[in-house]
């Protein structure tokens, strides 16, 4: 059991469980992962030109992102980018191809801000890796307002 796994079922979030091979990329999971339902989604893990800001953010798989739209929606008119793998590993203890919406049980000092595309929000059943690429956690959406209620990090959902 993953340390996110036991964090769920200590705070009573249902969800359902499905293993499979190590995927690193959005193209690999739906190759692996198509039989899960649910909406699939995508975090990236996003930084200011100076690191001095560091997001979250989570969206459907199959959406592109618009980069500078959501710089716009946080404020930071200059280009952002990924970070660095150091600098996610540093924040949220996670390797490249791990990243989740869970990661941020691993920001003990709130460092990273945290932010949903509404996309994600509405869906009716989302799916995110526990941290670990080698399985993907199937919830509905109440268990996971649930969680971002627990988490405290407020509700920022963006349209993009």
């Amino acid at each position: 059991m993953t340390s996110v796994e036991h964090y769920l079922q200590s705070h009573n979030i249902i969800y359902t469980l499905h293993t499979h091979e190590a995927v690193f990329t959005c193209e690999e999971a739906e190759k692996h992962c198509a039989d899960i339902p649910g909406l699939a989604c995508k975090n990236l893990f996003l930084r200011n030109n100076k690191h001095s800001r560091f997001f979250l953010l989570v969206l459907p798989a199959k959406k592109k992102m618009d980069i500078k739209k959501f710089g716009e929606i946080v404020g930071e008119k200059n280009k952002l980018s990924f970070a660095h793998a150091d600098e996610l590993k540093e924040k949220l203890q996670l390797d490249p191809g791990s990243v989740s919406v869970f990661g941020i049980l691993n920001d003990d000092k709130h460092e990273v801000e945290l932010y949903i595309d509404k996309d994600v929000y509405d869906a009716d059943i989302v799916t995110f890796h526990p941290n670990v690429n080698t399985a993907t956690l199937e919830l509905s959406r109440e268990m996971f307002h649930r969680f971002l209620d627990m988490i405290e990090y407020g509700e920022n959902i963006v349209i993009l």
